[in-house]
C-alpha cells in the first residue's frame, strides 16, 4: 500500500470510486466451503490490520521508498543517492529489534476494540518476511536480524497464535511484488518502476523462479501457522495484462485451498474469480454495493508507523464504521506498529474508545445487512439477518454531546404492535406514527446522560 497524501478524500462520488473496478465483473463464488466462509466474514464487519516491518524503526513509509517512480506520494532522504538509500533501507534488517512485541496485548486491545478478524502484513513489497520462511534470508529470523535471538522469533506464529486462541478469523497480507527477489527485480538491471524489471518474455525461467518463490512462500503460510481464513494479496500490477505478469493464480490458490479449505482470496484490483471481495482503499462508497466489499483505512494517515502522525477522531472512525456497515461493507482499520514492536498510544486509546462504542452498540453492527434507504439525513440503517430487527444509528454533529429528544424515521415504518428501544437503555419508547415514517421520543435520563458518544443506535423489532 501507498503512502496518502494529508488531505485524503475518504467518500468519493459512485462513479470515481466505481471507476477503481471499471470492466471488472464481480465472480459469485460457487464452492460452498468459500460461500459459507464469506458469509461468516460478512457478520464479522469490524477487522484489525498492522503494518509493520523493519521500516518501522524509521518511520518510513512501507516499502514505497525505494521505488524510483518520481510520484509525490514517494518521499525519501534527497540528501543521498538512491543507490546508498536503497543499501540503508535493506540494512535495516540488521537493527531490527522489536523488544517489546507482545501479541498477546495486541489481540487483548483488538478483542477489547469490537473487532473480530486480523490482517497482518506478512512480507510487505520491500519483500521483508515476518516469518521463518525457507525461500530468503530476508527476514525476522535471519541471523543478521538480532531478533533472532529472541526466545520466540517468528513473530507470525506468536501473532496467529494469539488471535486463534480469541476466536478471530485470520487474514495473511502477502504483496504479490517482492522487490528484494532476485527473479523480480533482477541485479542485471536497474530498478525501473514497481514492475518486474525485465521483460518475460526474454527470460521466461527467471520468471518461472520467481513464481515458484511466490507459490512456496504462500504454502509456507497456509501449513505452518495453523488456521487461515484470507489471503489478502496486494500488488494489482502483478497480473498476467501487465507486462505478462502471470503469477499463475489457479496453481497457487488450488494448493492453499488444499491446506485451508475455504480460503477467501483477495487479489485486490484484479477481478474475477480470486477476488472473494472487494477492498476500496481509504475510501467508502456512496451507496451499496451489490458483492461483499471491505474499506480498508488508517487510524492516522501513513499505513505504517510514523512518530507524529495525525490520528483520526474516535467520532470519525465511528462514523466511518457505520456508514460502511449500512453499505453492506466491512471496515478494516490499520494501525502501524513502531520499530520496538508496540502500538502508538494514539492507536491503543482509539481502539479502547472504538471499543467503549461496539460494548453499547455491536448489536446494530455485527450479523446486519444493509436495508433500504441506508441513510438518510443523519441516520445510518441496518437490519439483522436472522431475526429482522432494524437497527437506526444516529449520527451526531461534530459538537452535538447529547443525542435529540426526539428522532424523526422518515422512511421506516414498524410493524403493528411494533416495540422500539434504545441500545444501552432499558425499556421501550413511545412514537408515533408521521406520514410514512415514525417520531420517536427519547427518554430524558438517556438524553442527559446518554451511555456512549458520537453515535446512538435504535432498535425497531417489527417493520412493514
Amino acid at each position: 500500500m501507498r503512502k496518502l497524501l494529508l488531505c485524503v478524500l475518504l467518500v468519493l462520488g459512485g462513479t470515481s470510486l466505481k471507476a477503481q473496478y471499471e470492466g471488472m465483473e464481480y465472480y459469485w463464488e460457487q464452492d460452498p466451503a468459500v460461500k459459507a466462509k464469506l458469509e461468516q466474514w460478512q457478520d464479522l464487519k469490524f477487522g484489525f490490520f498492522v503494518h509493520w516491518g523493519p521500516y518501522s524503526q524509521k518511520g518510513y513509509c512501507e516499502s514505497w521508498t525505494i521505488c524510483t517512480e518520481d510520484v509525490d506520494w514517494i518521499q525519501r532522504d534527497s540528501t543521498i543517492s538512491y543507490d546508498e538509500y536503497y543499501r540503508n533501507y535493506v540494512d535495516l534488517k540488521k537493527t531490527f529489534n522489536p523488544e517489546k512485541f507482545s501479541p498477546e496485548l495486541w489481540a487483548d486491545l483488538a478483542k477489547e476494540a469490537g473487532m473480530k478478524y486480523f490482517v497482518f502484513t506478512t512480507k510487505h513489497h520491500d519483500g521483508f518476511c515476518m516469518w521463518d520462511t525457507k525461500e530468503t534470508d530476508y527476514k525476522i529470523t535471519s541471523r543478521e536480524c538480532p531478533y533472532h535471538m529472541a526466545a520466540k522469533p517468528d513473530v507470525l506464529k506468536e501473532l496467529y497464535g494469539a488471535f486463534q486462541k480469541r476466536d478471530f478469523m485470520i487474514g495473511a497480507y502477502f504483496s504479490k511484488p517482492d522487490w528484494n527477489s532476485p527473479y523480480y527485480w533482477s541485479e542485471r538491471w536497474q530498478h525501473g518502476d514497481r514492475n518486474v524489471n525485465y521483460k518475460i518474455k526474454n527470460h521466461p525461467w527467471m520468471w518461472e523462479k520467481f513464481c515458484d518463490f511466490a507459490y512456496n512462500q504462500i504454502e509456507e503460510l497456509m501449513t505452518g501457522y495453523g488456521k487461515v481464513d484470507i489471503i489478502w494479496l496486494d500488488g494489482g500490477w502483478v497480473s498476467p495484462d501487465n507486462r505478462d505478469q502471470d503469477i499463475k493464480m489457479d496453481r497457487i490458490v488450488s494448493m492453499a485451498r488444499k491446506h485451508q479449505p475455504g480460503l477467501l482470496v483477495v487479489d485486490r484490483w484484479i477481478g474475477g474469480k480470486y477476488e472473494n471481495y472487494r477492498t476500496p482503499e481509504q475510501k467508502i462508497p456512496e451507496k451499496p454495493w451489490d458483492y461483499p466489499w471491505e474499506t480498508c483505512m488508517t487510524m492516522a494517515n501513513q499505513w505504517s508507523y510514523l512518530p507524529g502522525d495525525k490520528y483520526k477522531s474516535t467520532r470519525e472512525l465511528v462514523h466511518y464504521l457505520v456508514d460502511i456497515v449500512s453499505k453492506g461493507g466491512n471496515f478494516l482499520l490499520n494501525v502501524g506498529v513502531d520499530g520496538n514492536g508496540e502500538i502508538p498510544p494514539e492507536g491503543i486509546k482509539l481502539m479502547k474508545d472504538m471499543g467503549a462504542w461496539m460494548k453499547i452498540n455491536g448489536e446494530a453492527i455485527y450479523e446486519t445487512r444493509p436495508v433500504a434507504p441506508y441513510k438518510e439525513a443523519k441516520i445510518c440503517y441496518t437490519k439483522h439477518k436472522n431475526n429482522g430487527k432494524v437497527y437506526a444509528v444516529y449520527l451526531n454533529d461534530e459538537n452535538e454531546l447529547n443525542p435529540p429528544s426526539c428522532v424523526m424515521l422518515y422512511s421506516v415504518k414498524p410493524a403493528r404492535g411494533a416495540k422500539i428501544s434504545l441500545l444501552g437503555y432499558k425499556g421501550n419508547l413511545t412514537y408515533k406514527r408521521v406520514g410514512n415514517g415514525v417520531l420517536v421520543t427519547l427518554p430524558t435520563a438517556f438524553v442527559k446522560n446518554p451511555p456512549c458518544e458520537h453515535a446512538w443506535s435504535l432498535c425497531i423489532d417489527k417493520v412493514d
